[in-house]
C-alpha cells in the first residue's frame, strides 16, 4: 500500500489528467515503442511548435481519469506504453503532427483517441490528418466568398470603363 503523500500526488495526477481530458476537443492515445531520445526531442519540439500537450501517462492514471465519462471506451487501448496527445481549440492539428511524425520516422503506433468526447479509431484519425487546416479551411472558405463579389465588381468597373471609353470617343469627334 503506497503511503499517503504517494497517494495524494496519484490522485492529483488523475484530477488533472481529468481536466485536461474535459478542456481538449481532440486527444490521441500513442504507443511511443521504437522511439529514441533524439527523435523524441524533435516530436516534443513540433508538438509546442503547433501548440499540442503531449506527455507520457500512466495506463492506470489515464484509466482512473476516463472512468464513468463518455471517454470510458478509451480504456481498451491502454495496454503497453502510453502516451497522450491533446489540443484544447483544434482537431486536426495534433491529427496532422502525429500521423507526419510516425509515417516520416517509421516509430511509434496511433492506438486510438477521442473527438468532442466521442472515442475514434485510428482509421478516423489517418483520416482526419489528411484534412486541411483550420486556417487553410478559413481562407478558402473567404476566397470562395470573395470570389463571385469580385466578379461582380469586374464586371461593373468593365461596363464603366467601355462607357467612358465610349464617351472619349464621341468628345474627340465632336472637338474634330
Amino acid at each position: 500500500m503506497p503511503n499517503a503523500k504517494v497517494l495524494e500526488q496519484k490522485k492529483q495526477a488523475v484530477v488533472e489528467l481529468s481536466e485536461r481530458l474535459k478542456n481538449s476537443v481532440c486527444g490521441i492515445l500513442i504507443d511511443y515503442r521504437g522511439i529514441n531520445v533524439l527523435q523524441d526531442n524533435q516530436f516534443r519540439s513540433e508538438m509546442r511548435k503547433n501548440d499540442v500537450s503531449y506527455q507520457v501517462t500512466k495506463n492506470t492514471l489515464l484509466q482512473f481519469a476516463v472512468k464513468d465519462t463518455e471517454l470510458d471506451c478509451l480504456s481498451q487501448y491502454l495496454e503497453g506504453p502510453t502516451s497522450l496527445a491533446t489540443h484544447e481549440s483544434d482537431v486536426v492539428v495534433p491529427t496532422k503532427v502525429v500521423m507526419k511524425f510516425i509515417e516520416e520516422n517509421n516509430v511509434m503506433q496511433v492506438k486510438g483517441g477521442f473527438i468532442e468526447g466521442k472515442v475514434v479509431s485510428v482509421e478516423m484519425i489517418k483520416r482526419l490528418s489528411k484534412l486541411p487546416s483550420k486556417e487553410q479551411l478559413v481562407s478558402n472558405m473567404l476566397n470562395n466568398l470573395n470570389g463571385p463579389i469580385s466578379g461582380f465588381v469586374r464586371v461593373l468597373t468593365g461596363n464603366t470603363g467601355k462607357l467612358v471609353c465610349v464617351l472619349s470617343e464621341i468628345a474627340k469627334k465632336k472637338c474634330t
